[in-house]
């Protein structure tokens, strides 16, 4: 179904809907979360708040103004910052268990992998990729963090991309697939 009937649908309360949505966009939106906060947990915890504040806010979207996955990406991303900045110690975050699955193993070595190839960039170029693919922040955001003007460091990102995709053609495949940096609309 097409994503404008659907809203519309959720604009008038169905729940159903809602599902629908949710069964299309849950998947990219936890892998954003979940990149962002490196806590399947949280992760989840915070997919289910965004998807009761889409339910919430719904009548914000206006679909003039962008897609429909990109305002959904957007609640993710500020609700996982505004995660990710709370300092509150008194829950316990940490997995305090004894064993840890070899799925975990896995998944760090993919990432020590990944930091190999990235420490091989040059460090504006490193930073431009950790701003942008790991903690989320937009190009407007970033370009202010690093202190450069926008326009510069959208070249960083370009330079830095190029670089991995002639050095490493395979891993910025990869990269570009576990980021999920590719278009939902």
């Amino acid at each position: 179904m097409d994503d404008s009937l659907q809203i519309n649908r959720l604009k008038s309360g169905d729940k159903d809907a809602l599902y629908s949505l949710y069964d299309k966009y849950s998947g990219a939106l936890y892998g954003v979360v979940l990149r962002m906060c490196r806590n399947k947990e949280l992760s989840e915890d915070l997919l289910q708040e965004i998807f009761v504040t889409i339910w919430k806010k719904i009548d914000q979207f206006d679909p003039d103004k962008g897609k429909f996955y990109t305002w959904a990406y957007r609640i993710a991303r500020n609700k996982t910052l505004n995660a990710l900045r709370k300092t509150d110690l008194l829950i316990q975050t940490e997995d305090m268990s004894v064993y840890n699955g070899i799925e975990e193993e896995e998944t760090s070595q993919n990432f020590e992998a990944l930091n190999g190839v990235i420490n091989n960039l040059e460090p504006h170029h490193q930073k431009v990729i950790e701003l942008v693919y790991f903690k989320g922040y937009t190009h407007r955001e970033a370009h202010k963090i690093m202190d450069v003007p926008l326009g510069t460091f959208k070249s960083y990102v370009r330079q830095a991309l190029k670089q991995l995709q002639t050095n490493y053609p395979l891993t910025l495949w990869i990269v570009l697939t576990c980021l999920d940096v590719f278009d939902h609309g």
